[in-house]
């Protein structure tokens, strides 16, 4: 059984991967063999996490899709074929609609589902010329669900796009040899859900809305990706993973 979930002689580019649930991702993927690179747009963080993990980095904001066809390139370039793309660059706000800007709809959107287009696409173009690959985009239950009591609709918006774009693509792409499937993380102890712990009223809903009654860690996010990556995962594509200790059950 081990052998189904190793990642040896394969390589792996994370998005989103210099801190959080990103850095937990490479990390998994590199303990399961993985040549691992880190993909940011934050350069300094990108290439401090890289460090520390002993993996590899490269720049780029998944909202320009030149620079996702150059890095993923790059990362193909290098190792000499890209296996396993993780989609997972993100960002929230949490603006009631009635006062969300333009500006401020459209970077949510940029970022959380036009960038893993691009990274979808760039990625899928290298895979379906080799004939293989694993895609795994990084949705959330928010793609399933309408969060309470903190209003974010453009990142609900963003993350149900996450969830059938993933679908729409493994329907492409299947019988082409490139799996593409999704996590949907619940509530988990980075940093952005770290200080909406710090809001009393949002802590309280959003453990009592937990049957596991806690926010999970990143490191109970990875496992799932390392599934999704390995040959452990094969009849899979298509698929959500929700990983958020129960809270989409009520």
């Amino acid at each position: 059984m081990k052998e189904l979930f190793a990642l040896d002689g394969r390589t792996a580019v994370v998005t989103g991967g210099a801190q959080g649930i990103g850095e937990a991702i490479a990390t998994g993927l590199r303990d399961a063999g993985a040549r691992v690179f880190i993909c940011d747009v934050n350069p300094e963080a990108g290439e401090a996490t890289a460090q520390r993990l002993g993996v590899e980095f490269v720049a780029a904001d998944v909202t320009d899709s030149a620079a996702v066809e150059s890095a993923f390139q790059h990362v193909a370039d290098t190792a000499g074929a890209l296996d396993i793309a993780v989609n997972n660059a993100g960002v929230v706000q949490n603006l009631p609609s009635e006062e969300l800007s333009d500006e401020d709809w459209r970077h949510v959107l940029s970022v959380n589902l036009d960038g893993v287009f691009y990274c979808c696409r760039a990625a899928g173009r290298l895979m379906l010329a080799q004939g293989s690959g694993s895609i795994i985009n990084t949705g959330s239950m928010s793609g399933h669900i309408a969060n309470r009591p903190q209003p974010q609709s453009a990142y609900n918006t963003a993350k149900a796009g996450v969830i059938h774009l993933t679908k729409s693509l493994a329907g492409e792409w299947s019988s082409r040899g490139v799996r593409v499937n999704s996590i949907s993380p619940g509530y988990v102890g980075t940093e952005l859900t770290k200080r909406g712990m710090g809001n009393e009223e949002w802590r309280r809903v959003w453990l009592e809305g937990t049957p596991l009654g806690r926010v999970g860690e990143p490191t109970e996010i990875a496992p799932a990706v390392v599934f999704l990556a390995s040959d452990a995962s094969s009849y899979c594509t298509g698929t959500d993973l929700v990983v958020d200790g129960g809270y989409t059950v009520w």
